[in-house]
Parts: structure tokens; C-alpha cells; sequence
């Protein structure tokens, strides 16, 4: 076993590691830039900019005290072990105090195995229910849930594009922005189909039953980003919005869906004031969808050119969730499991993302 001591030491060697991999003091120099830029009087003439540099200045703020919370639990733990001498209740909550500490640096370190160009920034999750009707689109409400809680969890921003609820159960598909620091890199863990295995309760006879809904995440790209759409290859619907929306819902037909001809993508917003205004923010998603897709492409193709067994595939199926005989959620690319289908659920998905994440840098 580990000496305590020994292991103040190591954690605060993975800490100084985690300090110049963010490179602390260029943190705080900005975080004092931003502070200087929101004292000043026409800081909000801006709306959006001023938001975005709020949430920056909020996120900088955040990492800067977490290293620094990190570095003194780690010096008063070392201080609580000279004072214990044999005591075995300080040892055990010293100890207690070290899991934490460990579990907090874990945590962090997973931002180190990012190295795409977008991992850092925002994402676009969009959750489509599978073939199967209202048992698929049931399962699609499900996961969209537990990504509204995830996100909450990790207090980050979930905007609504677009949610189409079915008039009997569920939704056909959600789309949601997620505004948070490597929101893209974390939840690029989550593309694929998902499957569910339970006794359904839509089903008089209580059969049980399998369902699947498929995960697809790109990044928020820059406007600059060029991306060829040809309006030929769209075909593009209105349509009367329903479920959560803006002001116009059930109102107007101003809901927006686009139809990517070349690569079936279809994307869709109704969650601004007017059907200008959905077409734009569905064009956005349909050029960051397409943007992803090439880049998935590329990297399919480098990946066959080396030899390396590459895991990126259309459709293709990440992780079950059993309900019933028994309970589990387990991974199969990862082969992480556990039994806590509930917890998992209602958010708690950082084991699975972090399993992948590692994978995928091992690999």
C-alpha cells in the first residue's frame, strides 16, 4: 500500500503537471484582462459579445480557483499526516480527503486528452428516434433527458433548436446547443445508436422490448469555416412548431426543416421567432453536421492508410441499456459497465465518456 505521504506527493506531482498543461499564470492574466473588460461602462452595448465573454471570464475564474483549491487540500494534508503520528481516525479522513482530491485531478486530466481543433468549444447533440414508433421515440425522450441532466450537472448552457414531440408518446428528435468548456470533446464520446432493452409500457402484454435512437454531435463552427452547401441539393420544409419553442409556437407555420439530398442529413429549427430566423440556425446545424462529417471522413481514411482499426462508423451501435431481465448499462466499445441504470439515466454518463476518452488516446 501506498504511504500517505508518498501519495501527497504523486498527487501533487500530477497537479504541477495540470498547472503547465493550462498554463496557470497566462489564466490568470487573462482573467484579470476580462475583469478590467467587464468594468467597463459600454461592456453590455453587445449583448451576445458581453454573454460570451461572461461566460468566459466565469470559466477562466473556475479553472484558476479549482487548481489553486486543489494545491492547498494537498498542503494541508501533507501538514494533518506530520500532526497524525499513528492516529488512525486523522488517517482514515486524511486519507478520505486524498480520494477526493484524486477524483478532482481525474477530472481535469481528461482535458489533456483533447488535441482536435474543436474539443474546447461548444457542441450540437442531436438525439433521432430510431424505427420502432412510439417504443424508439420514448427511448429518444429518455436520452434527451439524460443529457438535459448531464449538462446540468457539469452547469453547462443547453439551448433548445428544435424538440418534435409525437402527439402519443415521446419525440421523432431533439437538437440542443451545449455551451461549456469541452463540450464537443466530451460528448463526441456519445455518437452512435444507442440500444434499450425493456418490458415496454406501451405494450398490454408486457413483452419485452428493444429500441434504438442514435446520438449524433458536431461542433459549433465559426462562420468562417467554409462549408459547401449547393441550395440544389436542399430540400427545404415549413411546418407548424410544436413543443418547447418561442413565442410563435402552434401559431405559424414557421418551423424550418432542411433536407440534405447528397448525405440524407436532415436538420431542423423551430425555436426561433420567425421562419427567417429558423432556416439560419438550421443552416448553421446543417453546416457544422457536414463539417463533421468530412472530418470523420479524413480520419476513417488516415486510419485505413496506417493500418489502425479506426472506431468512428455511421449508425454504428455504442452502448446498451438493459432494463430487464436484469440491469445494466455497459459500452461495447469501451466494455465499461455498471449496474446503476438509474444513475446513469439522470446523467451520470462521466465514467463512460472518460473510458472512451482514454481508449481512444491509447489507441
Amino acid at each position: 500500500m501506498t504511504e500517505p505521504a508518498d501519495r501527497v506527493s504523486a498527487l501533487e506531482g500530477r497537479l504541477a503537471e495540470l498547472e503547465a498543461f493550462f498554463d496557470v499564470e497566462k489564466l490568470r492574466a487573462e482573467s484579470e484582462r476580462l475583469g478590467e473588460a467587464m468594468s467597463r461602462p459600454d461592456f453590455w452595448d453587445d449583448p451576445e459579445a458581453a454573454k460570451e465573454t461572461s461566460a468566459r471570464f466565469s470559466r477562466v475564474e473556475g479553472r484558476v480557483k479549482l487548481l489553486s483549491d486543489l494545491r492547498a487540500r494537498l498542503s494541508d494534508s501533507r501538514e494533518l499526516l506530520e500532526l497524525a503520528e499513528g492516529d488512525a481516525e486523522l488517517l482514515r479522513e486524511v486519507g478520505s480527503e486524498l480520494d477526493r482530491v484524486e477524483a478532482e485531478l481525474e477530472e481535469q486530466e481528461v482535458a489533456r486528452m483533447f488535441s482536435g481543433e474543436y474539443d474546447a468549444g461548444d457542441a450540437i447533440l442531436t438525439v433521432n428516434s430510431g424505427a420502432g414508433g412510439v417504443e424508439a421515440q420514448d427511448w429518444a425522450e429518455m436520452l434527451a433527458r439524460m443529457y438535459r441532466r448531464w449538462c446540468e450537472r457539469h452547469e453547462f448552457g443547453l439551448e433548445v433548436i428544435e424538440y418534435t414531440e409525437d402527439a402519443e408518446a415521446g419525440i421523432k428528435s431533439a437538437t440542443f446547443t451545449v455551451k461549456g468548456e469541452f463540450a464537443f470533446g466530451l460528448l463526441s464520446a456519445e455518437r452512435g445508436v444507442h440500444r434499450l432493452v425493456r418490458i415496454s409500457p406501451f405494450d398490454s402484454s408486457s413483452r419485452r422490448h428493444t429500441s434504438f435512437a442514435s446520438v449524433a454531435v458536431a461542433p459549433v463552427i465559426d462562420d468562417a469555416v467554409e462549408v459547401e452547401v449547393d441550395e440544389k441539393d436542399l430540400k427545404v420544409d415549413t411546418y407548424r412548431a410544436s413543443g418547447a419553442g418561442g413565442q410563435h409556437v402552434n401559431k405559424t407555420d414557421s418551423a424550418v426543416r432542411i433536407t440534405h439530398l447528397p448525405t440524407g442529413i436532415v436538420v431542423q429549427c423551430q425555436n426561433e421567432r420567425s421562419q427567417h430566423q429558423n432556416r439560419e440556425v438550421a443552416m448553421k446545424v446543417l453546416r457544422a453536421r457536414l463539417f463533421e462529417r468530412e472530418r470523420e471522413k479524413r480520419e476513417q481514411e488516415i486510419a485505413a492508410q496506417s493500418g489502425e482499426k479506426s472506431d468512428i462508423g455511421f449508425g454504428s451501435q455504442i452502448r446498451s441499456y438493459v432494463l430487464h431481465p436484469y440491469q445494466m448499462v455497459k459500452d461495447l466499445r469501451t466494455g465499461f459497465e455498471t449496474s446503476g441504470v438509474e444513475a446513469v439515466l439522470d446523467g451520470d454518463l462521466d465514467d463512460f465518456i472518460y473510458a472512451y476518452l482514454k481508449l481512444r488516446a491509447s489507441e
